[in-house]
């Protein structure tokens, strides 16, 4: 065989093997198991914050958002770690973790990860990160920049106030109560745009509703401790508690269902995703009077989604609100009538229109309330 007739043959069976090499690149990842995954996916790693995976709440909403954008899109492969602690040394751990196993772009939910993302991102300057609810700092609180990381905040005081408005709206006994985790400036603000959202209902459309307790537990996953803050508060006579605090919210919902299993018509506003669900009871029936939204399962697809495609915002602070349609409540609040819905969607539009400003400060919340 001629030289020229070899090389004929070999080109022959490059293009023929480059084919097989895409055909298998493009086809289905496997179920779990032994066999490899296409090389062609893009790994995603996630470090929990307080609390786990399946908290109702933060971790499990960024948690959603990454799997909805592996289900959408098929291009990445995905997974968490829950550090052995909340110190920046176990999330560091964590994070080194993930990036050493090829997870090159990283989501943490939650201020706690400021100081670990600022050293991560130093370190692994190949890597990208998605830090929800904090921004890079070295401890001073002083922001950081860097090109490899995208710092994404929320409006929570938006959305919780138009909570307020559905409580106000709502109520029966005319008392309502507010109870946060760690007093810290996320939950800290949907607590005041709460108690502003309810004097904008007394204001606007006649209600005379209070938040008779206005309370911190200090933590985001004592149970125990939520159960028993709500249940001094709906013994005070309130009958919705709005709760911003993670897995402590959890307790908060145990008293309410207990409560509700023996007749009582109580509530409780959720935080963060729709928390509906959290609020079943053996009848069906929810104790969920509607929940204080934000989108960080959005936040999360959306960042993951401009990383791969080459749009990633590296090195910005990003503050999203109701103009954004990133916080506020549920689409559907089948505990509030249409009338209700009707009233918050008013207020809403005052907010965004620039009729009210929420307050996103303590100080800021006394002058709304004089």
């Amino acid at each position: 065989m001629s030289k020229k007739r070899i090389l004929s043959v070999l080109a022959a069976v490059a293009v023929v093997t480059t084919l097989f090499a895409g055909c298998k690149a493009s086809a289905p990842a496997p179920s779990q198991g032994g066999d490899k995954k296409p090389a062609s996916l893009t790994k995603v790693g996630m470090v929990t914050d307080s609390g786990t995976i399946d908290d109702k709440s933060f971790n499990q909403g960024t948690w959603e958002g990454i799997l909805k954008y592996k289900t959408d899109k098929k291009t990445i492969e995905e997974k968490y770690l829950q550090p052995s602690g909340e110190q920046k040394t176990d999330y560091m751990n964590a994070i080194s973790d993930l990036v050493d196993s090829g997870y090159k772009l990283v989501v943490t939910p939650g201020f706690k990860f400021e100081t670990a993302i600022n050293e991560a991102a130093d370190k692994y300057k190949d890597a990208s990160f998605v830090l929800i609810d904090g921004q890079p700092n070295n401890g001073d609180g002083k922001f950081v920049k860097h090109d490899n990381v995208v710092s994404v905040f929320f409006n929570e005081h938006e959305a919780g106030f138009l909570a307020g408005v559905a409580s106000a709206l709502s109520t029966k006994t005319g008392k309502l109560g507010f109870i946060g985790g760690m007093k810290i400036p996320p939950v800290e603000k949907f607590g005041w745009g709460f108690k502003a959202g309810v004097s904008y209902a007394n204001k606007t459309f006649g209600t005379k509703a209070e938040v008779i307790d206005f309370l911190f537990e200090g933590t985001f996953n004592n149970v125990a401790g939520g159960k028993n803050l709500a249940a001094g508060i709906y013994n005070k006579g309130a009958d919705i508690i709005f709760h911003a605090a993670g897995g402590v919210g959890v307790g908060v919902f145990n008293e309410a269902k207990e409560r509700a299993e023996k007749g009582q018509n109580v509530w409780v506003v959720g935080v963060d995703v729709d928390q509906y669900e959290s609020g079943k009871i053996s009848s069906g029936k929810s104790v969920t009077l509607t929940s204080a939204v934000k989108g960080i399962d959005v936040a999360a697809f959306n960042y993951i989604d401009a990383k791969l495609n080459n749009k990633f915002p590296g090195g910005q602070v990003i503050t999203l609100g109701l103009k954004d349609n990133a916080v506020g409540i549920p689409a559907k609040n089948p505990n509030l009538s249409d009338d209700i819905v009707k009233k918050v969607d008013q207020a809403k539009k005052d907010v965004v229109d620039g009729k009210i400003k929420v307050p996103a400060t303590e100080a800021d919340l006394a002058t709304f309330l004089k």
